[in-house]
């Protein structure tokens, strides 16, 4: 299986590429009325002279070539391309040499109150998510909305909680299930690259960030743009084959003491149709 995340001052080089070109002059403040310019992005002198930094300095970067840049040089370089916080993580995380990069500890044990606390959840779906967005615990709303258009039936004929990513990216349900795939998409290739930024000695991470690529197009062609995000919050539009579309805001809890572990809850504004929907699905848990 080929290996995808490389050596990390390349993988610097082509984080750093990439949001450089996406970046247009005016959006830095830069002037080029009447200018000619041959590429559409920031050219690697105008970052370097906005960081502080010598070009050859920068351009060595970019190339992998310069793999000691300092936390302020970083700063600079974060600044100068307006990068976001969990960006700018990303950055500091691509700068640490293997052996600084964050120790990829297995997964740690789900204790047996957290998953009774989600499996009790009524007001919404909730599910526990480890780094790799294995589901390691759900309740029984989660379980009927992810099974909707999805087979995850196990061999004890209960539904298998999914990893979302291998669900998302592989499941041919699964654009049934989320109306916005594309942005779904976009966003867990996102996470899945600040995770393999944080934990480049993850090989459950890399092996699944590898299958991903072998099996879809669209990820490898979402990979290659180097985008990271970090989405805590938001809303989510899914649809289920009994109550159709529903749209769920979700906020997500990490845990102080086991943060490769995150809490996602759902919920539907009160009142909504959306919210009516998810109270025939509520009645449904009930007869289960």
């Amino acid at each position: 299986m080929q290996r995808i995340t490389g050596e990390r001052g390349t993988e610097l080089g082509r984080f750093l590429q990439s949001v450089r070109s996406r970046l247009r002059p005016e959006e830095v403040g830069l002037n080029t009325a009447g200018k000619r310019r041959r590429v559409a992005g920031l050219r690697r002198e105008e970052v370097a002279q906005m960081a502080g930094v010598s070009v050859n300095y920068y351009t060595r970067l970019e190339q992998g070539q310069n793999r000691n840049a300092s936390p302020e040089v970083l700063d600079a370089l974060a600044a100068a391309l307006q990068l976001r916080p969990d960006e700018r993580a990303h950055l500091h995380d691509l700068a640490r040499s293997p052996v600084a990069a964050r120790a990829a500890r297995p997964t740690e044990q789900v204790r047996p109150s957290l998953a009774r606390m989600i499996s009790s959840f009524e007001s919404g779906p909730a599910v526990l998510l480890d780094r790799q967005t294995k589901v390691l615990a759900w309740n029984r709303l989660a379980a009927i909305l992810f099974t909707g258009y999805i087979d995850l039936t196990g061999d004890n004929g209960e539904p298998e909680p999914p990893c979302l990513a291998r669900l998302l990216f592989c499941s041919p349900g699964a654009r049934q299930l989320y109306s916005e795939w594309c942005d779904e998409a976009t966003d867990m290739v996102g996470y899945l690259r600040l995770m393999a930024g944080r934990y480049p000695g993850d090989t459950e991470l890399m092996e699944l960030i590898d299958e991903l690529m072998s099996m879809s197009a669209e990820f490898r062609t979402m990979w290659s743009q180097h985008r990271v995000w970090d989405k805590s919050y938001g809303t989510r539009h899914l649809n289920h084959p009994k109550v159709g579309a529903l749209t769920l805001s979700y906020e997500t809890f990490r845990l102080p003491e086991a943060p490769d572990q995150a809490i996602v809850l759902y919920q539907a504004e009160p009142g909504s149709p959306s919210g009516d929907a998810l109270g025939v699905l509520l009645a449904e848990t009930a007869l289960a």
